[in-house]
This record gives structure tokens, C-alpha cells and sequence, in this order.
């Protein structure tokens, strides 16, 4: 299960199209810089695991998975506390959750994916 259903996809993109639009400006912060993206196909077969296991609400290998991402790193886009939640990739060969992470936003089909516990994140692009 989504917290809350996901409706739209809106992220940096949409943020400077907008100031486009109205004629505003659109500053460079380091959040937006460091967000890279990654195709679906590219990510390993454990992350697709996640991926069905949020989609159908679970159950979660780990009891942390669900919980509120704080995003204290401030790599993601700012949004309001309970915006953003973490699941586990796992790991093969790892006797602890490992570093990978799927972090999901409320926004349609905005799924984070991290291999370095939360030093860089990229999107997740569905379409390649």
C-alpha cells in the first residue's frame, strides 16, 4: 500500500517547466543536482522484488520497511514529513539490510533507488 495513493508524477522537470510558464526563475539547489536516474531494466533482480512487495502492501522482510524516510541527507526534493518511505533491497550475502533502498515518494511512479545507504539516489525511469 502507497501512503497516501500515488495520482501524479511531479518532480524537478514539472518544477522548472512551471517557472517557465509563469516567467520565474528556477534556482540550482544541490537536492535537485545530485538526484540521477536509472532505467527499471538496470536495476538488479532484487529491487524488483521491492518494487512488488510495495505494490501489493507487503508483507516486508524487514520490520523498518514502510517507515517515514526523514531525507536528513537533503538529496531528495523538500517535502513535508511523511512525504517520503524506505524499503529494503536486499542484499545477497549481507547478514544486515545492506545499503540498498528503494525510497518511495507520494507522487505516481516516484521511486527512488539508492546502492550506497542514502549518499546518492536516482529515479526510477518505468519507460526504458
Amino acid at each position: 500500500m502507497r501512503f497516501p495513493p500515488r495520482i501524479t508524477r511531479i518532480g524537478a522537470a514539472a518544477a522548472v517547466l512551471s517557472a517557465l510558464l509563469v516567467g520565474g526563475t528556477v534556482a540550482a539547489t544541490p537536492a535537485s543536482a545530485a538526484v540521477g536516474s536509472i532505467c527499471y531494466s538496470d536495476l538488479p533482480s532484487q529491487a524488483y522484488d521491492t518494487l512488488e512487495l510495495i505494490e501489493a502492501g507487503g508483507p516486508y522482510p524487514y520490520s523498518q520497511d514502510g517507515s517515514v524516510f526523514q531525507n536528513r541527507e537533503g538529496i531528495l526534493p523538500s517535502q513535508s514529513t511523511g512525504y517520503y518511505h524506505e524499503y529494503t533491497v536486499i542484499t545477497p550475502g549481507s547478514s544486515t539490510r545492506g545499503a540498498r533502498r528503494v525510497v518511495t515518494g507520494q507522487d505516481y511512479e516516484e521511486d527512488y533507488y539508492t546502492s550506497d545507504h542514502y549518499a546518492s539516489f536516482d529515479l526510477i525511469d518505468y519507460d526504458c
